[in-house]
C-alpha cells in the first residue's frame, strides 16, 4: 500500500482522534471514581454519627447524698425549759403522766422527757416505759447518776454516746441537758450530734 499525503494525514486524524477518545474516557473514569469515593466515605461518617448517637448513652447523674440534720442545743433547752413550766402549771402527777404518754405533747421526733428521782429512781421515760419505777443499772444507772451530779444545784448538759434509731442503731454522741425540779427529781432531754467511735475517744455506751 502507498500512503500519499492524504491518506497520511487521514491516519493521522484517526490516531488523534483515538487518543482523545482515551484520553476524555480516562478523566471520565477518574471523576467517575472520585465521585464515588466522596460519596462513599460521606454515607460511612453518616451512618457512623448516627451510630454514635443512638449507642451512646446519656451520662448518668450522680446522686447526691442526704444531708443529715442535727437538733440544735438552743431547740433542746427550749423543750426542757417547757416541760419545767408545764410542771409547775399542772403538778407533779400530771406531769409525769404526760411525759409518760408516747402519744403526748413531750414527744417531738429525737425529743422527748425523762425524768429522774436523785436517789436514781426513773420516773418517765415514754422511750423505755419497763424502767420507769425502778434504779437504773450499768451503763444507763452511770448515765443518771453522772447527769444528776451535774445539774444538782442548777441546769446544766452532760455529753454521753447513745445508739440512735433514727439512724439505724448508730452509735453516737448525744448531749443531754436537765433543770432540777427540786431536791427530790429532775428532768431531761437530748440531741444527737452525729457518729461517734468510743474505741476512738475513750467514752463508754452510756443510756439513758
Amino acid at each position: 500500500m502507498i500512503l500519499t499525503p492524504e491518506s497520511s494525514g487521514t491516519l493521522s486524524s484517526l490516531f488523534y482522534g483515538k487518543k482523545t477518545k482515551i484520553l476524555i474516557m480516562k478523566q471520565s473514569f477518574i471523576s467517575f471514581l472520585c465521585i464515588f469515593f466522596i460519596s462513599l466515605f460521606l454515607v460511612t461518617a453518616g451512618c457512623t454519627q448516627n451510630q454514635t448517637g443512638v449507642a451512646s448513652p446519656a451520662p448518668e447523674k450522680m446522686g447526691v447524698a442526704p444531708q443529715v440534720t442535727y437538733t440544735s442545743n438552743e431547740t433542746l433547752v427550749a423543750f426542757v425549759e417547757s416541760a419545767v413550766a408545764y410542771e409547775k402549771a399542772n403538778g407533779r402527777e400530771r406531769a409525769l403522766a404526760e411525759f409518760n404518754n408516747k402519744n403526748g405533747s413531750f414527744i417531738r421526733e429525737e425529743l422527748y422527757i425523762y425524768a429522774y428521782g436523785f436517789n436514781g429512781t426513773t420516773l418517765a421515760h415514754p422511750v423505755n416505759p419497763e424502767s420507769v419505777g425502778k434504779l437504773r443499772e450499768g451503763a444507763n444507772g452511770v448515765f443518771v447518776k453522772e447527769m444528776s451530779a451535774v445539774i444538782k444545784n442548777g441546769s446544766g448538759y452532760y455529753r454521753f454516746v447513745y445508739i440512735n434509731p433514727a439512724h439505724n442503731n448508730t452509735l453516737e454522741s448525744k448531749l443531754g441537758y436537765g433543770i432540777p425540779i427540786n431536791e427530790d427529781w429532775w428532768l431531761g432531754s437530748g440531741v444527737y450530734e452525729g457518729p461517734m467511735n468510743p474505741a476512738a475517744t475513750g467514752e463508754g455506751k452510756n443510756g439513758e
